[in-house]
């Protein structure tokens, strides 16, 4: 069991790393500026985990290290087993050659990535900074991992990692994702996602007219889709995100694809989503097939699956949770239990007590060029992170 979050508040060294996280705001604000301005699209975050790691070991954790796919992890303690696992992922939305310099007036940072994800690794920093220069001692350790992949595509790729190749099973999983002092995110809502390509031999656009078209088979797809009927408990989607296909303006192409992102607050219902999907896609192809010149060859269905983020729920009652919401009760903000797609998705669906903690402030834009960061109340998700960390770890 955690320690109640008042016996935490009291503590001498826990009051101490608290008023550093408070002395410090401005310094926070700093690092998250620094760390935005580095480029980190998903799958090159090299450049900005080496500089994290390099704010690891300033920060004083011991056996910092970059893992063979880019995360990096520093320790606060000796022992190795039952960890308690801060993390906050490195990577961004935004492709390559993007202008990620920040500007700042008054009280708003704006950037790309500024609050998702600079915000949750500032805050992981600025943690274990505190804990360390107030010589917090704690009966588990801290594991202070900031991972790769956690966007889009990216698809959970570092904790995915992370957990494949661990140092032991933790003991509880907390991830510092974006602004924010009053969501917890509890319910880990999942997600498939497929490149769906229909290929046939295609040809000139009068010659060969009536052969079976993949961008008819597209089409006939999205509006079957379209109509598809999505419960609202479990709250489930199925969205077609990206079209193409095709070489010129003359040519019935030979193949042409879609991109569909399914997600499911339950995995049963994600399971039955991605089955009556597949059905869809499937009637496609035969109704196009059946539209075809007579002795014409048929299309081709190919299905990818591209991303598979799993679901589940850490419980309300369970003791991580119950942290979390004392905490967030006890800096005089009111509590929101919330469903997101995040790193801690993956131990959820695991078995091990995970949740998802904005780090302060407000926040806008989020996966745009124009994203902003606001530091109202900034420290206050910073100390709750560290609340909730000291809590689960138990402090001597």
């Amino acid at each position: 069991m955690p320690e109640s979050i008042d016996r935490v508040i009291a503590h001498e060294q826990v009051r101490a790393a608290r008023h550093h996280i408070e002395r410090s705001d401005e310094s926070t604000l700093a690092r998250q500026a620094a760390l935005s301005a580095i480029p980190a699209p998903s799958g090159a975050e090299g450049a900005r985990g080496a500089h994290l790691a390099d704010l690891f070991r300033e920060a004083g954790l011991g056996d910092v290290a970059v893992d063979e796919v880019g995360n990096v992890t520093g320790w606060l303690g000796t022992r190795r087993d039952e960890p308690v696992v801060l993390s906050a992922h490195l990577d961004t939305v935004f492709a390559e050659g993007l202008d990620v310099s920040v500007a700042r007036s008054g009280a708003r940072l704006a950037g790309p990535g500024i609050s998702d994800n600079a915000r949750g690794l500032a805050a992981l920093v600025t943690v274990a900074e505190a804990l360390v220069r107030s010589r917090v001692s704690t009966v588990r350790p801290v594991r202070f991992t900031a991972t790769v992949g956690e966007e889009g595509s990216g698809d959970l790729r570092g904790v995915k990692h992370l957990f494949a190749n661990g140092d032991g099973r933790p003991h509880a999983f907390i991830a510092l994702d974006g602004a924010g002092l009053e969501r917890i995110v509890h319910r880990a809502l999942g997600a498939r996602r497929y490149r769906v390509t229909y290929r046939g031999p295609g040809g000139h656009s009068w010659a060969a007219f009536g052969v079976a078209n993949p961008a008819n088979a597209v089409g006939r797809a999205t509006a079957l889709l379209a109509d598809l009927h999505m419960p609202h408990s479990p709250r489930s989607t199925c969205a077609v995100v990206r079209l193409g296909g095709g070489t010129g303006l003359n040519s019935i192409p030979q193949d042409a694809w879609l991109d569909l992102d399914l997600r499911s607050e339950d995995p049963r219902a994600l399971v039955q989503l991605d089955e009556t999907v597949q059905g869809v896609l499937a009637r496609a192809l035969t109704e196009e097939n059946s539209h075809r010149t007579a002795g014409t060859p048929p299309l081709r269905l190919d299905l990818r699956r591209v991303g598979d983020r799993p679901s589940g729920l850490t419980p309300r009652a369970h003791p991580l949770v119950q942290a979390a919401i004392a905490a967030t009760r006890a800096l005089g903000r009111p509590h929101e239990l919330a469903c997101a797609s995040t790193d801690a998705n993956v131990p959820i669906a695991l078995g091990v007590p995970a949740i998802a903690l904005g780090a302060g402030g407000h926040a806008g834009d989020a996966h745009l060029p124009t994203e902003w960061y606001e530091n109202v109340d900034g420290p206050l998700g910073v100390v709750r992170a560290l609340l909730v960390t000291a809590a689960m770890a138990e402090v001597r």
